[in-house]
């Protein structure tokens, strides 16, 4: 039978659909972590826009119905299952991904999905970690083969990603561009690794690019919206140039030509098809990035979780990014 000790606040999704599908119950079952598995007592649980394209049901990835979205959680080890020996109860960690869902109160996650965090960050940033970072080390050093002393391109860099593409971008040698929407998104965009920043909202920013990089063109784009850029992006890349497309909301035309005098590639980037070893290597890269101090998530909009349908509409709908938005628990 179940009593209030064994039941959580959770976000529960019944059906597709917009943000107020997204329904905040308090009393789900708590889950019990299994083998290989730990429970986390959840401070923070970082929002990404892929959780609102899942929450439509317009996403190739659909989770079965009805579940708690939420892969990036920080908190703190509640208890552990069978065969854990690298976590004990009391650990400080952060997650990569998460079984029940991160939106809660509680969540069991896959110990190959945990690390520990670091006293240098707070809860709030390590919920800010996961996507945005292994999306960004994946993206540039995985499938787009950076290297140091390139040039790379960050379109929409004041949000999660953008964040922390610059800041890894700089940490590794390479000459960082972005692009934000205000000039506060701008000054964020600066202050974490851009050597240099363009408003996408003006109508010359693309030719204030070209006459910045000149001749050679940009060596890898991080796309956060191809559906928007994608074209253009073909006309500012390099001799065997790559955009990474790492977010898109719809179509787009484009002329293949573009890529054939230039030899350049289209890329597409998702962090779920990573395979176990490129996201060991990732943590190994991220966690050496948090003990250096060059990897400081940047935290934006901070909502309760009862405001998560509120979260969700304002992240799609927002002026311009500032930071990773998180849900406090």
């Amino acid at each position: 039978m179940a009593t209030a000790r064994n039941m959580m606040r959770a976000v529960r999704v019944f059906e597709f659909g917009g943000p107020e599908v997204l329904k905040l119950q308090s009393d789900v079952l708590l889950p019990v972590p299994k083998e290989n598995q730990v429970l986390i007592k959840v401070h923070a649980c970082g929002v990404n826009p892929v959780e609102t394209y899942i929450r439509s049901g317009a996403y190739s990835r659909k989770s079965p119905l009805p579940y708690t979205p939420g892969s990036d959680v920080a908190g703190v080890i509640e208890a552990v299952g069978e065969h854990v020996t690298l976590f004990k109860k009391g650990d400080r960690v952060f997650t990569s991904g998460t079984i029940s869902g991160g939106y809660a109160d509680y969540a069991v996650a896959s110990t190959d999905t945990v690390f520990p965090l670091s006293d240098k960050l707070d809860f709030k940033q390590g919920a800010a970690i996961g996507i945005p970072y292994f999306t960004a080390f994946h993206a540039l050093f995985q499938k787009g083969r950076a290297k140091a002393g390139e040039s790379v391109l960050v379109h929409g860099a004041s949000g999660g990603v953008g964040i922390a593409t610059c800041q890894i971008a700089r940490a590794y040698g390479l000459k960082v561009l972005g692009t934000a929407g205000t000039s506060e998104g701008m000054n964020i965009v600066l202050r974490n690794g851009a050597h240099k920043v363009f408003n996408h909202r003006e109508a010359d920013y693309v030719d204030k690019i070209k006459e910045f990089i000149g001749m050679q063109g940009v060596d890898v784009i991080i796309e956060m919206l191809a559906n928007v850029n994608l074209a253009t992006d073909l006309h500012l890349l390099s001799q065997g140039g790559r955009v990474m497309v790492v977010g898109s909301r719809g179509p787009i035309e484009i002329n293949p030509r573009d890529t054939m005098s230039k030899e350049s590639s289209v890329i597409g980037v998702a962090l779920f098809s990573a395979t176990k070893e490129e996201i060991r290597q990732c943590a190994a890269a991220l966690l050496a990035g948090i003990e250096a101090s060059w990897l400081r998530p940047v935290i934006g909009p901070e909502y309760p979780l009862e405001k998560v349908a509120k979260a969700h509409e304002n992240l799609i709908h927002s002026s311009g990014a500032l930071g990773k938005m998180v849900l406090l628990i």
